[in-house]
């Protein structure tokens, strides 16, 4: 028989283990007084609220926020730290009785990035996020604090894209390519959800146990607006909640020394286009950093494609900024490994840091937060007349809209209230835009489960 909904339900208590449990009481003072401020405490709820529903099969953010719509979290002081008192969680987080492990760290994560993000980043003069040094620095501030930058590791890091709505065949893929990552000690890093975001790190698990490597990583950056649909996957051994979507994708290209895009969505093109308007500046011409898109057999119609949507809009010449490795694992292994020997080298020439890429040039184009509305959406030129990288930005801000509109909690209302997004672009571009939009939809890269209705209407400009 079912359990009602009141029945998955649970009331718990818990404390951190590691930097959040050694404060004084100024410092416990601090994070209750920034944590009862309305919006930050709504951001940590609605975060906290994801974290403890992990392994959830729906990635309607709305539908989730209403189904716990009586969940609440608080914090509370005590004489040796802090602890959460936890409301009407998901009972999934729990085992005989007891929080998992795993769930409590990236709850204490989360805690970590919101607070720090609320009290040192936004509200602080310390950072010029108007500049584009400004918000490179703020983003190596995040990952620090959460203890992500290791100045003793040599170049490893292999950041993985791909959708979290695939199929089974492409997810054993990942994590098969996970593996040959893990034998030659490559860590992972992903956006921490589930589906191609999952697979390479338990794959990359399973290397790492034969070769006895004991301090594997596996890094997930997420953001606020898209943790409820793609909460952390258990695999992931550090989680970073960044502000928004653009600083999550320069936190990646930071810290990456290498990227493998695997199938996937709206998403995981706008991840594409964010890279690739980067590789096009020539001021990067010099940065060693490999891009492999690869997937099974069943995948080459996907990156057929996609690489020639690419070529349509950038050129031909796009094409020399990546590799596609069709139904080829070990090669994919093989490949990135030699290639990031190669990004070793190029740092120790430039005198560059392993671990954060601060020679990359990411223009403020690039870094500004985009406000997704109807009228934004509306108003972004999509032109082959434009130049390569000003037409870069632009579309991943549609792409980003889209994502924003399938599945984070403000943009589903927003479509459910106005309509779809409409995105105008010129005929060159509208039937190759349409056509790859159509393809996602028809091969269920939108949604995890249930029917998908579109969040845009793709429009000729004028």
């Amino acid at each position: 028989m079912q359990r009602s909904a009141s029945e998955q339900k649970v009331d718990v208590t818990v404390g951190p283990k590691g930097s959040l449990e050694l404060l004084s009481q100024r410092e416990i003072d601090i994070l209750t007084d920034t944590a009862g401020q309305k919006d930050l405490y709504t951001l940590f709820r609605n975060c906290a609220l994801a974290v403890l529903n992990t392994g959830s099969e729906s990635d309607d953010a709305a539908a989730i926020f209403e189904a716990y719509a009586d969940f609440s979290v608080t914090i509370g002081k005590r004489t040796r730290g802090l602890k959460l008192v936890i409301h009407n969680a998901p009972a999934s987080a729990m085992v005989d009785g007891r929080m998992i492990e795993g769930v409590r760290q990236h709850l204490f994560a989360v805690l970590r990035d919101i607070v720090f993000i609320g009290t040192d980043i936004s509200n602080s003069n310390l950072f010029n996020l108007a500049s584009s040094q400004g918000i490179t620095d703020a983003v190596f501030h995040i990952l620090k604090n959460a203890q992500v930058l290791d100045p003793n590791l040599p170049p490893r890091t292999v950041v993985c894209w791909g959708g979290h709505s695939i199929s089974r065949e492409e997810y054993d893929y990942t994590k098969e390519v996970g593996y040959h990552l893990g034998l030659r000690g490559l860590d992972v890093c992903t956006g921490c959800g589930p589906g191609a975001m999952k697979g390479p790190m338990k794959g990359a698990a399973v290397g790492h146990a034969k070769q006895r490597i004991r301090d594997g990583r596996y890094l997930g950056f997420s953001e606020p607006g898209i943790i409820a649909a793609e909460p952390p996957n258990p695999m992931v051994s550090h989680l970073v909640v960044l502000p928004d979507i653009e600083k999550r994708l320069e936190a990646f290209v930071r810290v990456g020394h290498g990227i493998l895009v695997f199938p996937g969505g709206v998403g995981t093109a706008e991840e594409i286009l964010y890279l690739l308007g980067i590789l096009l500046e020539p001021a990067n011409r010099h940065i060693a950093l490999p891009v492999v898109f690869t997937g099974p057999a069943s995948a080459r119609r996907y990156f057929e494609d996609l690489d020639a949507f690419l070529r349509l809009t950038f050129g031909d010449g796009i094409a020399e900024c990546y590799r596609i490795i069709i139904g080829n694992a070990a090669e994919v292994g093989q490949v990135m490994g030699r290639a990031i020997r190669d990004v070793r080298r190029q740092r120790r020439r430039d005198g560059d840091a392993y671990y954060y890429n601060w020679l990359l040039g990411v223009p403020v184009a690039h870094q500004a937060p985009f406000e997704v509305n109807h009228a934004t959406v509306a108003a972004l030129t999509l032109s082959r007349d434009l130049p390569a990288h000003e037409l870069a930005v632009n579309l991943r801000r549609a792409f980003s809209a889209i994502v924003t509109g399938n599945v984070k909690d403000q943009g589903i209302r927003m479509i459910r209230r106005n309509g779809p997004f409409e995105l105008h672009a010129d005929t060159s571009l509208i039937a190759a835009l349409d056509r790859l939009l159509q393809q996602f939809v028809a091969q269920g890269r939108m949604k995890l489960a249930g029917r998908y209705d579109p969040c845009f209407i793709v429009r000729p400009s004028g």
